[in-house]
């Protein structure tokens, strides 16, 4: 079973999330409070893992300013909380069919649902009743009398009604006792139970989930004897010890009966060692360390309850320093990463089948670089098993060769004419065109991360002002190339570095990487001195800085001046959903500044006369829109043709200073 749809609703923040699709491995997006750990949590409840458990409870998760009208707003019902769509794979129907008949399965994905103050989830399953009593009838061999005398029932409830009086008859009596058997006497019921096994507990790990550095050991039987008092967020940090011995297969209770540590210290080391070489395949940002965890009696100078009985301690060994410190003195990343692997290593041990990963801000504190080791673990060592849905605000955790599986989670406001501020609640979006600009900033953020990247391994640059230049670039090139005409050297890389002002430090900051860089920015006459400072640097070859507006019959030019005006308004309008007489056009467009020969800066000046709460003009939406709409760039029209011919001057410019 893989999850392909989610909508949650009455939860927290979550009115109504819509309905919006997940990958194998999935990035939710957000600004902190915008409801990423209602979303995870909401899921989390469907079917959480027991050592992570999360039960939904009506007064604390019901929206509070609904509360009071709740059996009014849902007619004396149990409000929904989530909706889940799965596929199924080949395996699970060909049991379905075994269990029910070839013919009776009449799709491959199914409906699981949620509502609070309910024990269980509810199952829409695809399975035509008619046939699957059909399929019964023909395996029991009846002769034509002894069909006849059962009929045609639509339901298993009515064939069990028929067969009852039948039963002093073998073959009816047989069936009778297989239909019977079925749960809740009801095909749809029977099919919940040939799936379940292979429906997946949900484990939710959050930032905050850290092993304790030193844990008193009868204490913490004690506590391991109170399950329920060993869930609590205050115990975590003990549990996940508890876990690391269990991990260890030296079990706390094991330890305690004996008197003699020597041999489970050594298993306890052993398992430090294998748990050591997991976290350095990992974890690039220090090779030399290792775990080291001992049991050993407490001293009585040790502070209470520490001081008598037996005491577990988790300490880190720099092997360059010759000195180990205890775990709690560890950055925060590590000590989140370690207790990770340790509470994985629990739930996979404790499922009873699959598992999905629901991971809240992992890596929070982790460095970059080492939050992209922590990406690569998921996707290396986790994905192929597991399906995972994990929220960040870190553009280092978005995954750059996937950006597509990323999802935009905002808490919206509606504001009325009276400027009165009424929440709307989390949703989550998977067009990241109509996300906020503070929402999609992880995801610019990866993007120019990853292009960035590329200069290490890209020989030839091309440094452009921003991430929408690249798009407007790449859809133009593309359509040349289409049509057989010169497009952009795909031995080119082109890489943002967010305006002329930072190209120079930019340039400085890859010089020792020999590469082959030149500039093509955006030209105001206030940038004048920049440019020729740019063209006299010793970094970049010389006539390797170009303006647009050396492409354009223009004296100050941005990217977006290579289009032809009517043109540039069907992408604008295209991409902010202008319709009717907000529409814009040339007229429109030059009317809005007369001031400006840049339609960049006519397009804003016009936005900023448009009544709320029409759309603020985006930068980054028209390129976006025009690489996911290639054919705007299709056909032979005047406008097309004009701005096509620009595109190809420019790109036959940039080719020839390709190691020139």
């Amino acid at each position: 079973m893989e999850l392909k749809k989610v909508r949650i609703q009455n939860f927290r923040s979550v009115e109504d999330s819509s309905e919006f699709s997940v990958e194998h491995l999935t990035c939710l997006v957000g600004k902190n409070e915008a409801g990423k750990t209602a979303i995870l949590q909401a899921i989390a409840g469907l079917n959480p893992h027991p050592a992570t458990p999360f039960e939904y409870e009506l007064e604390r998760d019901y929206p509070k300013r609904y509360l009071a009208r709740y059996r009014e707003r849902h007619g004396g019902n149990e409000a929904e909380i989530i909706r889940t769509v799965w596929e199924l794979n080949e395996s699970e129907i060909e049991l379905l069919k075994a269990a029910l008949g070839p013919d009776s399965i009449t799709g491959n994905t199914i409906t699981i649902c949620r509502t609070y103050n309910s024990t269980s989830t509810r199952w829409i399953v695809p399975v035509d009743e008619a046939k699957v009593i059909d399929y019964l009838i023909s395996l029991s061999s009846f002769s034509a009398a002894e069909n006849s005398q059962v009929g045609t029932p639509s339901t298993i409830t009515d064939l069990i009604a028929k067969l009852t009086p039948l039963a002093t008859n073998p073959k009816h009596k047989a069936l009778s006792d297989l239909v019977t058997a079925f749960p809740d006497k009801s095909a749809f019921a029977k099919a919940r139970e040939v799936l379940l096994p292979h429906f997946p507990q949900f484990m939710y790990f959050s930032n905050y989930d850290r092993m304790n550095a030193m844990v008193h050991l009868p204490t913490l039987k004690d506590r391991a004897n109170d399950q329920t008092l060993f869930q609590t967020e205050a115990l975590r940090g003990d549990r996940l010890f508890w876990e690391f011995l269990e991990y260890s297969g030296v079990p706390l209770f094991d330890i305690l009966s004996t008197t003699t540590f020597e041999s489970f210290n050594a298993k306890l080391q052993a398992a430090s060692n294998v748990l050591t070489e997991e976290i350095l395949e990992y974890w690039t940002q220090n090779q030399d360390i290792e775990i080291r965890v001992s049991v050993a009696e407490g001293l009585s100078g040790d502070p209470i309850p520490f001081n008598v009985g037996a005491v577990g301690r988790a300490r880190i060994y720099n092997l360059l320093h010759r000195a180990d410190t205890s775990f709690s003195e560890r950055s925060a990343g590590f000590t989140w990463f370690f207790s990770f692997l340790i509470k994985f290593d629990r739930v996979k041990k404790d499922a009873a089948g699959k598992i999905f990963l629901l991971l809240d801000e992992p890596g929070l504190t982790l460095h970059g670089l080492a939050q992209a080791d922590l990406l690569r673990y998921f996707t290396e060592k986790l994905e192929p098993h597991h399906q995972i849905i994990y929220s960040t605000h870190s553009p280092f955790m978005v995954p750059h060769d996937d950006i597509m599986a990323s999802r935009i989670v905002e808490d919206l406001v509606k504001v009325d004419d009276r400027g009165r501020r009424t929440p709307t609640g989390t949703v989550v979006r998977e067009d990241v065109l109509k996300a906020s600009k503070d929402s999609v900033f992880p995801l610019q953020g990866a993007l120019g991360y990853s292009l960035t990247q590329s200069l290490f391994i890209g020989k030839h640059v091309i440094l452009v002002e921003g991430p929408g230049d690249i798009l407007y670039l790449q859809a133009l090139s593309a359509e040349l190339l289409r049509r057989g005409r010169t497009g952009l050297d795909p031995k080119w890389i082109m890489c943002p570095t967010g305006g002329i002002d930072k190209i120079q430090s930019f340039v400085s900051l890859f010089a020792g990487n020999s590469l082959d860089v030149i500039t093509l920015s955006d030209y105001t006459k206030r940038d004048k001195n920049k440019l020729e400072a740019l063209r006299n640097s010793e970094i970049i070859k010389r006539g390797g800085v170009l303006s647009i507006a050396d492409f354009v019959n223009q004296e100050e030019a941005d990217i977006e001046d290579l289009f032809h005006s009517s043109l540039y308004c069907q992408v604008v309008n295209d991409s902010h959903k202008l319709v009717g007489d907000f529409e814009l056009d040339p007229a429109k467009l030059l009317a809005a500044d007369g001031n400006t020969e840049r339609q960049v800066k006519q397009a804003e000046a016009y936005f900023n006369t448009l009544p709320e709460p029409m759309p603020l003009y985006s930068h980054f939406a028209p390129s976006a829109w025009l690489l996911a709409n290639p054919d705007t760039l299709g056909g032979d029209t005047e406008p097309v043709l004009e701005t096509l011919s620009r595109a190809e001057t420019l790109f036959r410019s940039l080719n020839s200073l390709q190691g020139a």
